[in-house]
């Protein structure tokens, strides 16, 4: 037989460096070369256990036919199996009613098992290769029952959370959660199940379903990961950590809160990708691009970013600072936290622990004779009043605010207690987004479909358009049937010139604002979506689910 890292060289699966890092890092962990490719995420496990299945003979177990964790508990029972034994050795056995015993694990080419099966007194009708992620909840639950009813003390939950099954699951969901671009994890508890969801491209799609009696396990590990107290679930708990993730060191953020059935966990995976998109990538018109570009250039003044949680404000803002990154600006940010490493750049996390909020961050930033300043957002009047002086003695600010329009964070400013005549002296520019999913390319129908005609009968009538070039995406594997993939950024961009900064003076409406604007060519976001719709790269109904607010 030949050498299954051989086979994986020949059809391409791996290159040189992996099979020469899988196997350095395989001489000193003593495991298999194709357990190792995946751990260091050079080779998925599907691709593995396709070839395996191929090489040996063997078929690759059916999800929908893995049996119960009760199942294989009997059967191990019967055949004076022990659970730990199952457990270490990533294999389960269950019984079909004719008596015959099946066992599936992803190392059926283990000598162990295969010595073991052969031990057995009964007809073994079925040997097959099993994924990890079928397996790993019901070895969970066989290792919790193995331990009894001390599960829920915190030293055995300690032990739990090491056990080799719960690690194997939290990490492949870490693993899918990344392959998949997801900007978020949830692990929620219910009566009787647990759900696993990530949230990709901004909607929540649930990925795998588990019997509550896990649930422990699991929630003890991920608290354990980012230096939680595994015995507390009282009280809400928040945790950050590095950890390395398919062979990537990837930041995560938890946050715990408890629930009726159990504390419900999200993790937010930061720091996930590895360059910041230009601005034209982002989604900007060339226009756009050459405002901010050109605000930027000014050697003092405030830009302002604006849009809801998850709108991509930060993404912008990085890509804003590394255009100034030049290595002759000092450029000093305070976030919450700081998403993305930016060489070059001295980057300050929020603290609230210890008083250390943006009020104070950015007094302390002041003293460090800084160019350029990021401040992750304004929520205060604190922050918002020492962020326009800063503006004003010299100093680049660019920031964040949570409004629903570009023009609206300059009332927003105002509501926070600057005065008129001050921010229209330093505010440069404000920008407004936010994200919507992309039509896949690789299942978008060429051709015209009558569903399109639907999508535009959808809008509001003022929103309609005779022509519209997208058509509905049919589901692929590469968007896993969704019909779209990524996501581009909507953008609304103004310049404060000379007319606006008179209208803030005179504190004139949002409305007045916009009129303004407009005579100077102001694009809202609104209409730079449905230009993206026309144009196939996202939909009109994507449009209004994330516009909706600005259709009217």
């Amino acid at each position: 037989m030949r050498r299954l890292g051989d086979l994986l060289l020949e059809r391409g699966l791996i290159t040189d460096h992996d099979y020469a890092e899988a196997e350095s890092v395989r001489r000193q962990s003593g495991e298999l070369i194709g357990a190792t490719l995946v751990r260091i995420g050079a080779l998925s496990e599907d691709a593995l256990l396709r070839l395996l299945s191929e090489q040996v003979g063997l078929p690759l177990l059916n999800p929908a036919e893995a049996p119960s964790a009760d199942q294989v508990r009997d059967t191990a029972r019967a055949l004076s199996i022990s659970l730990g034994w199952l457990v270490e050795n990533e294999a389960v056995a269950w019984t079909l009613e004719n008596g015959a015993v099946c066992v599936a694990s992803p190392n059926m080419h283990n000598p162990a098992i295969q010595e073991c099966v052969e031990q057995w007194r009964v007809p073994v009708t079925t040997l097959c290769l099993a994924h990890s992620r079928t397996l790993e909840p019901i070895l969970i639950s066989l290792r919790v029952s193995d331990f009894g009813s001390g599960v829920n003390d915190s030293t055995r939950l300690m032990e739990l959370a090491e056990e080799a099954p719960v690690i194997d699951f939290v990490n492949s969901v870490f693993a899918e959660a990344l392959a998949a671009g997801a900007s978020d994890i949830h692990f929620e508890p219910f009566e009787r199940k647990i759900a696993v969801r990530l949230r990709i491209d901004g909607v929540l799609v649930q990925r795998r379903v588990a019997t509550r009696e896990i649930f422990d396990a699991i929630s003890s590990r991920i608290k354990l990961l980012s230096g939680m107290d595994i015995a507390e679930r009282r009280l809400p708990q928040d945790g950050r950590q590095s950890i390395r993730i398919s062979g990537r060191d990837v930041d995560v953020r938890v946050s715990t809160l408890p629930t009726t059935w159990g504390e419900s966990l999200v993790v937010r995976l930061l720091g996930a990708t590895h360059s910041i998109p230009d601005l034209d990538e982002l989604g900007m018109t060339p226009k756009q691009r050459d405002i901010m570009l050109d605000v930027v250039k000014q050697p003092n003044g405030l830009v302002l970013v604006t849009g809801p949680t998850g709108s991509g404000k930060t993404t912008t803002v990085y890509r804003l600072i590394s255009q100034l990154n030049d290595g002759v600006r000092k450029i000093v940010t305070i976030e919450d936290p700081v998403e993305f490493d930016l060489p070059g750049v001295l980057q300050m996390t929020v603290r609230p622990d210890i008083e250390l909020d943006f009020a104070a961050g950015l007094r302390s930033i002041l003293r460090q004779d800084p160019d350029v300043i990021f401040v992750g957002e304004i929520r205060d009047t604190q922050t918002a009043r020492i962020a326009v002086q800063a503006a004003l003695t010299g100093h680049l600010v660019i920031s964040t605010v949570h409004t629903n329009s570009a023009l609206a964070a300059i009332s927003r400013m105002v509501d926070l207690g600057v005065e008129q005549f001050l921010l229209a002296d330093v505010l440069r520019a404000v920008v407004g987004q936010r994200l919507l999913r992309r039509v896949c390319q690789h299942c978008a129908t060429p051709d015209c479909d009558p569903s399109r005609e639907q999508q535009a009968q959808a809008l509001p009538k003022h929103l309609r358009t005779t022509s519209p070039a997208w058509v509905t995406a049919n589901g692929c594997g590469i968007c896993s049937g969704t019909g779209y993939q990524g996501r581009v950024g909507v953008f609304e961009t103004a310049r404060i010139d000379a007319s606006l900064q008179r209208a803030i003076r005179e504190n004139v409406s949002e409305e007045q604002l916009r009129t303004l604007a407009d005579v100077h060519g102001f694009t809202s976001i609104m209409a730079n979506g449905l230009i993206k719709a026309r144009a196939g790269q996202t939909s009109y109904l994507e449009t209004v689910r994330v516009l909706g607010a600005h259709a009217s």
